[in-house]
Protein backbone atom coordinates (compact mmCIF):
# COMPACT_ATOMS: atom_id res chain seq x y z
CA UNK A 1 0.00 0.00 0.00
CA UNK A 2 1.03 3.28 -0.60
CA UNK A 3 3.29 4.18 2.52
CA UNK A 4 2.66 2.72 6.23
CA UNK A 5 -0.16 5.66 6.70
CA UNK A 6 -1.78 6.12 3.25
CA UNK A 7 -4.39 9.38 2.59
CA UNK A 8 -8.09 8.37 1.88
CA UNK A 9 -7.67 8.53 -1.48
CA UNK A 10 -4.31 6.37 -1.71
CA UNK A 11 -6.27 3.67 0.51
CA UNK A 12 -9.26 4.07 -2.06
CA UNK A 13 -6.65 3.77 -5.11
CA UNK A 14 -4.76 1.15 -3.65
CA UNK A 15 -8.30 -1.01 -2.81
CA UNK A 16 -9.34 -0.49 -6.77
CA UNK A 17 -6.31 -1.32 -8.27
CA UNK A 18 -5.59 -4.71 -9.79
CA UNK A 19 -3.02 -7.21 -9.60
CA UNK A 20 -2.07 -6.03 -13.72
CA UNK A 21 0.12 -8.08 -15.94
CA UNK A 22 1.16 -6.68 -19.37
CA UNK A 23 4.12 -5.15 -21.41
CA UNK A 24 5.29 -1.96 -20.38
CA UNK A 25 7.10 0.54 -23.04
CA UNK A 26 9.83 0.46 -20.42
CA UNK A 27 10.07 -2.57 -18.39
CA UNK A 28 8.79 -5.07 -20.66
CA UNK A 29 6.61 -7.85 -19.91
CA UNK A 30 6.32 -7.42 -16.23
CA UNK A 31 3.57 -6.85 -13.28
CA UNK A 32 2.20 -2.97 -12.53
CA UNK A 33 3.47 -1.28 -9.62
CA UNK A 34 1.23 1.90 -10.02
CA UNK A 35 -1.84 2.55 -11.39
CA UNK A 36 -0.03 4.57 -13.80
CA UNK A 37 2.02 1.45 -14.71
CA UNK A 38 -0.74 -0.17 -15.24
CA UNK A 39 -2.63 2.25 -17.41
CA UNK A 40 0.64 2.43 -20.22
CA UNK A 41 0.44 -1.38 -20.34
CA UNK A 42 -3.01 -0.75 -22.39
CA UNK A 43 -5.71 -2.47 -23.15
CA UNK A 44 -4.01 -5.87 -23.78
CA UNK A 45 -3.09 -5.66 -19.92
CA UNK A 46 -4.40 -8.95 -17.97
CA UNK A 47 -5.85 -8.77 -14.75
CA UNK A 48 -4.83 -11.43 -12.77
CA UNK A 49 -6.77 -11.26 -9.53
CA UNK A 50 -9.71 -10.98 -11.71
CA UNK A 51 -9.09 -14.03 -13.87
CA UNK A 52 -8.17 -15.92 -10.86
CA UNK A 53 -10.72 -15.44 -8.42
CA UNK A 54 -13.10 -15.99 -11.11
CA UNK A 55 -11.75 -19.14 -12.12
CA UNK A 56 -11.91 -20.11 -8.56
CA UNK A 57 -15.04 -19.30 -7.88
CA UNK A 58 -16.01 -21.47 -11.50
CA UNK A 59 -13.87 -24.50 -9.96
CA UNK A 60 -15.99 -24.07 -6.09
CA UNK A 61 -19.10 -23.98 -8.48
CA UNK A 62 -18.36 -26.85 -10.22
CA UNK A 63 -16.92 -29.32 -7.46
CA UNK A 64 -20.11 -28.13 -4.72
CA UNK A 65 -22.29 -29.41 -7.67
CA UNK A 66 -20.62 -32.42 -8.66
CA UNK A 67 -20.33 -33.50 -4.75
CA UNK A 68 -23.89 -32.52 -4.31
CA UNK A 69 -24.72 -34.91 -7.24
CA UNK A 70 -22.03 -37.88 -5.74
CA UNK A 71 -23.58 -37.78 -2.66
CA UNK A 72 -27.36 -37.24 -3.45
CA UNK A 73 -29.92 -39.70 -2.26
CA UNK A 74 -33.97 -40.20 -2.67
CA UNK A 75 -33.75 -40.75 1.22
CA UNK A 76 -33.28 -37.66 3.41
CA UNK A 77 -31.32 -35.40 1.99
CA UNK A 78 -28.90 -33.50 3.41
CA UNK A 79 -27.68 -29.65 3.74
CA UNK A 80 -25.66 -29.70 0.60
CA UNK A 81 -28.25 -31.60 -1.25
CA UNK A 82 -31.44 -29.52 -0.65
CA UNK A 83 -29.28 -26.05 -1.17
CA UNK A 84 -28.59 -27.67 -4.77
CA UNK A 85 -32.07 -28.92 -5.34
CA UNK A 86 -33.27 -25.66 -4.71
CA UNK A 87 -31.15 -23.90 -6.96
CA UNK A 88 -31.38 -26.25 -9.66
CA UNK A 89 -35.97 -25.53 -9.22
CA UNK A 90 -35.26 -21.77 -8.84
CA UNK A 91 -33.39 -21.69 -12.13
CA UNK A 92 -35.13 -24.58 -13.89
CA UNK A 93 -38.96 -22.38 -13.38
CA UNK A 94 -37.08 -19.13 -14.59
CA UNK A 95 -36.56 -20.70 -17.64
CA UNK A 96 -39.82 -22.46 -18.24
CA UNK A 97 -41.02 -18.64 -17.50
CA UNK A 98 -38.67 -16.25 -19.60
CA UNK A 99 -37.85 -18.57 -22.55
CA UNK A 100 -40.52 -19.94 -25.25
CA UNK A 101 -38.26 -22.28 -27.26
CA UNK A 102 -36.90 -25.45 -27.47
CA UNK A 103 -33.12 -25.83 -26.47
CA UNK A 104 -31.22 -28.63 -23.96
CA UNK A 105 -28.04 -25.52 -23.94
CA UNK A 106 -30.30 -22.66 -22.04
CA UNK A 107 -31.12 -24.22 -18.88
CA UNK A 108 -27.23 -25.17 -18.10
CA UNK A 109 -26.46 -21.95 -18.91
CA UNK A 110 -28.87 -20.63 -16.67
CA UNK A 111 -27.68 -22.56 -14.01
CA UNK A 112 -23.92 -21.85 -14.41
CA UNK A 113 -24.33 -17.52 -14.78
CA UNK A 114 -26.59 -17.65 -12.26
CA UNK A 115 -24.66 -19.77 -9.32
CA UNK A 116 -21.24 -18.24 -10.77
CA UNK A 117 -21.98 -14.60 -10.40
CA UNK A 118 -23.40 -15.16 -7.21
CA UNK A 119 -19.88 -16.54 -5.90
CA UNK A 120 -17.83 -14.08 -7.42
CA UNK A 121 -20.26 -11.34 -5.67
CA UNK A 122 -20.22 -13.17 -3.02
CA UNK A 123 -16.53 -12.31 -2.21
CA UNK A 124 -17.81 -8.89 -1.39
CA UNK A 125 -19.02 -9.82 1.74
CA UNK A 126 -15.39 -10.84 3.37
CA UNK A 127 -13.37 -7.52 4.90
CA UNK A 128 -11.90 -4.63 2.41
CA UNK A 129 -8.66 -5.10 4.14
CA UNK A 130 -8.72 -8.93 4.59
CA UNK A 131 -7.15 -10.70 1.74
CA UNK A 132 -5.19 -7.47 0.18
CA UNK A 133 -3.18 -7.76 3.49
CA UNK A 134 -2.56 -11.13 3.16
CA UNK A 135 -1.84 -10.70 -0.41
CA UNK A 136 0.43 -7.44 0.32
CA UNK A 137 2.19 -9.58 3.08
CA UNK A 138 3.13 -11.77 0.50
CA UNK A 139 4.64 -9.02 -1.80
CA UNK A 140 1.25 -8.85 -3.96
CA UNK A 141 1.20 -5.12 -4.17
CA UNK A 142 -2.18 -5.27 -5.14
CA UNK A 143 -5.41 -7.79 -4.40
CA UNK A 144 -9.13 -6.68 -6.05
CA UNK A 145 -10.51 -10.08 -5.34
CA UNK A 146 -14.33 -9.31 -7.08
CA UNK A 147 -14.27 -10.05 -10.11
CA UNK A 148 -17.93 -8.59 -10.95
CA UNK A 149 -16.36 -5.05 -9.61
CA UNK A 150 -14.13 -5.50 -12.79
CA UNK A 151 -16.12 -4.54 -16.10
CA UNK A 152 -13.94 -6.68 -18.41
CA UNK A 153 -15.20 -9.60 -16.27
CA UNK A 154 -18.68 -8.57 -16.47
CA UNK A 155 -18.47 -6.79 -20.17
CA UNK A 156 -16.87 -10.69 -21.14
CA UNK A 157 -19.47 -12.64 -19.84
CA UNK A 158 -21.91 -10.09 -21.55
CA UNK A 159 -19.95 -10.70 -24.65
CA UNK A 160 -20.06 -14.48 -24.34
CA UNK A 161 -23.84 -14.01 -24.36
CA UNK A 162 -23.91 -12.18 -27.21
CA UNK A 163 -22.38 -14.26 -29.26
CA UNK A 164 -24.60 -17.02 -28.25
CA UNK A 165 -27.64 -14.60 -29.41
CA UNK A 166 -25.83 -13.73 -33.00
CA UNK A 167 -25.15 -17.61 -32.99
CA UNK A 168 -29.08 -18.83 -32.79
CA UNK A 169 -30.77 -15.74 -34.39
CA UNK A 170 -28.65 -16.86 -37.61
CA UNK A 171 -29.25 -20.76 -36.78
CA UNK A 172 -33.12 -20.72 -35.82
CA UNK A 173 -33.95 -17.85 -38.30
CA UNK A 174 -31.26 -18.27 -41.23
CA UNK A 175 -29.28 -15.49 -42.60
CA UNK A 176 -32.45 -14.48 -44.79
CA UNK A 177 -34.46 -14.63 -41.89
CA UNK A 178 -32.00 -12.52 -39.38
CA UNK A 179 -31.51 -9.89 -42.16
CA UNK A 180 -35.54 -9.08 -42.58
CA UNK A 181 -36.32 -9.13 -39.11
CA UNK A 182 -33.30 -6.55 -38.35
CA UNK A 183 -34.53 -4.52 -41.74
CA UNK A 184 -38.00 -4.86 -41.46
CA UNK A 185 -38.39 -4.07 -37.81
CA UNK A 186 -40.85 -1.89 -36.11
CA UNK A 187 -41.72 -0.61 -39.47
CA UNK A 188 -42.45 -3.17 -42.23
CA UNK A 189 -41.52 -1.35 -45.13
CA UNK A 190 -39.19 -0.93 -47.17
CA UNK A 191 -38.77 2.86 -47.29
CA UNK A 192 -37.44 2.54 -43.99
CA UNK A 193 -35.36 -0.16 -43.75
CA UNK A 194 -32.11 1.90 -43.17
CA UNK A 195 -34.33 3.53 -39.93
CA UNK A 196 -35.11 -0.13 -39.10
CA UNK A 197 -31.71 -1.32 -39.26
CA UNK A 198 -30.44 2.06 -36.92
CA UNK A 199 -32.77 0.70 -34.62
CA UNK A 200 -32.38 -2.71 -34.32
CA UNK A 201 -28.66 -2.94 -34.75
CA UNK A 202 -28.35 0.02 -31.59
CA UNK A 203 -30.63 -2.63 -29.36
CA UNK A 204 -28.84 -5.51 -30.38
CA UNK A 205 -25.41 -3.66 -29.33
CA UNK A 206 -26.92 -2.38 -26.43
CA UNK A 207 -28.41 -5.65 -24.87
CA UNK A 208 -24.57 -7.02 -23.97
CA UNK A 209 -23.32 -3.67 -22.72
CA UNK A 210 -26.30 -3.44 -20.59
CA UNK A 211 -26.09 -6.70 -19.18
CA UNK A 212 -22.25 -6.17 -18.21
CA UNK A 213 -22.75 -2.52 -17.09
CA UNK A 214 -25.46 -3.17 -14.75
CA UNK A 215 -23.51 -5.53 -12.97
CA UNK A 216 -20.15 -3.99 -12.56
CA UNK A 217 -21.96 -0.50 -11.55
CA UNK A 218 -23.73 -2.27 -9.34
CA UNK A 219 -20.93 -4.07 -7.87
CA UNK A 220 -18.68 -1.14 -8.25
CA UNK A 221 -20.46 0.95 -6.16
CA UNK A 222 -20.90 -1.67 -3.32
CA UNK A 223 -17.12 -1.89 -3.31
CA UNK A 224 -17.05 1.78 -2.78
CA UNK A 225 -18.97 1.79 0.09
CA UNK A 226 -17.26 -1.01 1.69
CA UNK A 227 -13.90 0.68 0.98
CA UNK A 228 -15.69 4.12 2.57
CA UNK A 229 -16.62 2.59 5.50
CA UNK A 230 -13.42 0.81 6.27
CA UNK A 231 -11.90 4.35 6.24
CA UNK A 232 -14.13 5.63 9.54
CA UNK A 233 -13.33 4.67 13.42
CA UNK A 234 -13.79 1.15 14.58
CA UNK A 235 -17.06 1.69 16.28
CA UNK A 236 -18.45 3.68 13.84
CA UNK A 237 -17.24 0.72 10.95
CA UNK A 238 -19.00 -1.82 12.51
CA UNK A 239 -22.36 0.01 13.09
CA UNK A 240 -22.42 0.58 9.38
CA UNK A 241 -20.57 -2.06 7.89
CA UNK A 242 -23.23 -5.12 9.36
CA UNK A 243 -26.31 -3.07 8.28
CA UNK A 244 -24.80 -2.81 4.83
CA UNK A 245 -23.21 -6.40 4.57
CA UNK A 246 -26.60 -7.69 5.47
CA UNK A 247 -28.07 -5.16 2.85
CA UNK A 248 -25.86 -6.20 0.64
CA UNK A 249 -26.70 -10.17 0.46
CA UNK A 250 -29.83 -9.07 -1.09
CA UNK A 251 -27.86 -7.24 -4.11
CA UNK A 252 -25.94 -10.18 -4.71
CA UNK A 253 -28.59 -12.02 -5.01
CA UNK A 254 -30.41 -9.87 -7.25
CA UNK A 255 -27.75 -9.06 -9.62
CA UNK A 256 -26.85 -12.81 -10.24
CA UNK A 257 -30.78 -12.67 -11.02
CA UNK A 258 -30.92 -10.23 -13.13
CA UNK A 259 -28.53 -10.72 -15.48
CA UNK A 260 -29.34 -14.57 -15.86
CA UNK A 261 -32.82 -13.69 -16.77
CA UNK A 262 -32.08 -11.25 -18.86
CA UNK A 263 -29.62 -13.39 -21.00
CA UNK A 264 -31.93 -15.99 -20.76
CA UNK A 265 -34.74 -13.28 -22.08
CA UNK A 266 -32.26 -12.02 -24.84
CA UNK A 267 -31.69 -15.50 -26.34
CA UNK A 268 -35.44 -16.38 -26.26
CA UNK A 269 -35.81 -13.34 -28.60
CA UNK A 270 -32.96 -14.95 -30.66
CA UNK A 271 -34.97 -18.38 -31.03
CA UNK A 272 -38.51 -16.53 -32.01
CA UNK A 273 -39.55 -15.81 -35.54
CA UNK A 274 -41.27 -12.72 -36.79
Amino acid sequence: MAGNNPSPTEYIQHHLQNLTFGYHPENGWSMAHSAAEAQEMGFWALHLDTMGWSIAMGVLFIWLFRKAGKVATTGVPGTLQNIVEMIFEFVENTVHGAFHGRNPIIAPLALTLFVWIFLMNLLKLIPVDYVPEIFLRLGVDYMKMVPTTDPNATLGMAFGVFLLIIFYSLKVKGVGGFAKELSLTPFNHWSLIPFNLVLEIIGLLVKPLGLGLRLFGNMFAGEVIFILIALLPFWVMWTLNVPWAIFHILVISLQAFIFTVLSVVYLSQAHEHH
